[in-house]
This record gives structure tokens, sequence and C-alpha cells, in this order.
């Protein structure tokens, strides 16, 4: 159950806008999502390597030895068995990573989501802030009238279409450029 975020002055509506991403993306995992996140998690830390170093120590040692006590190997060298039982560790391990990587992925990508949109919100108030107070300097009897034609452009939000479209001009050309500098 998810305890209650504590109060927080004003302005800091993005944190708690950031902390129930993070909840709705731990509620909206299934159990099998989440088992896999702890086990990926387990198989990270120290004590896992620690343990597995242990084994594998413990297991080439035993089959070193047996033969002294006259008993037949379990796992003779150079431990064919040992060989695919690490291998086979190895493919999930590297399954569970790509699991815990997608999901993590998922968070990213919300997570860019949600700072892309307080970006245009943030552009979108600033502009509004720099044409009230274009506003300001051309009412108050006080301050010269005079034309600034680059506070007027930073008045007009940005249009997204038009970055968008920009960076994806900026990015043809750089690999259009890339491609040229391979090319014979």
């Amino acid at each position: 159950m998810m305890r209650p975020l504590p109060r927080l002055p004003q302005g800091e509506a993005t944190l708690q806008a950031l902390a129930q991403l993070y909840a709705d993306h731990h509620r909206q995992s299934s159990s099998i999502e989440r088992a896999v996140d702890r086990a990926t998690a387990m198989l990270g830390s120290p004590a896992f390597l620690s343990i597995l170093t242990l084994l594998i120590f413990l297991w080439v040692s035993a089959n070193m030895l047996l033969p002294f006590f006259g008993q037949i190997p379990l796992d003779a060298p150079p431990f064919s068995w040992l060989g695919s039982l690490l291998g086979l560790i190895a493919l999930y391990v590297a399954i569970l990573i790509l699991a815990t990587q997608r999901r993590a992925d998922q968070l990213a990508g919300r997570r860019d989501e949600l700072a892309l949109e307080l970006g245009i919100l943030s552009e979108k108030k600033s502009a509004k802030i720099i044409e009230l107070l274009e506003e300001l300097r051309h009412d108050s009897p006080n301050i010269k009238d005079r034309v600034d034609h680059e506070a007027t452009a930073m008045a007009t939000p940005a249009d997204a279409r038009a970055v968008l479209d920009a960076i994806k001009d900026t990015h043809q050309d750089m690999m259009a450029a890339q491609a040229a500098a391979v090319a014979p």
C-alpha cells in the first residue's frame, strides 16, 4: 500500500507528479514483472557474486578431491557440467536483465514525456511573462516606449512541431554527413 505523500510547498507539484508516475508504474506492473525486478536486483548484488564464487569453488574443490578418497567425481575436469550450468545461469541472467531494462525503458519514456510537457508549459509561461512585461512597458508612462524585436519574438511561444521538424532535419543532416565521411 502506498503511503500518502507529505504536503509540499507550492511549486512542488512536479515532485508529486513524478512520485505518482513511479507509483503508477509499480502498480501497473504484474506480479511476474515485480518478481523479475527483485530477481535482477538480487543477481546484481555483491552477495550473489560471493555466493556464486563460493559455490564454484566448492564444486571444483569437491570434484578435484573426490578421487583422493576413492570416489568418482560427479564432474571431472574440465568440468563440463559446471560449464553447462554456468551457461544456463548466464542465459537466465541475460533474459532477466533484458526484461528489467524493458520496464526501465518504459518508465524512462514516461519520465521523458513528463519532462517534455513541463518544458512546453514552462516555455509558454515564460512567453506569457515576457508578453505581460512588454505590455507593462508600453502602458507605463515612466518607461520610454520603444520597439524590442527580441522581446516580441520571445513573447511568442515556440511551435513544437517546427522544433521537432528542425531536430529531425538536423539529425538527417548529421546522418548524411556521417555516411558521406564513411563512403570511399
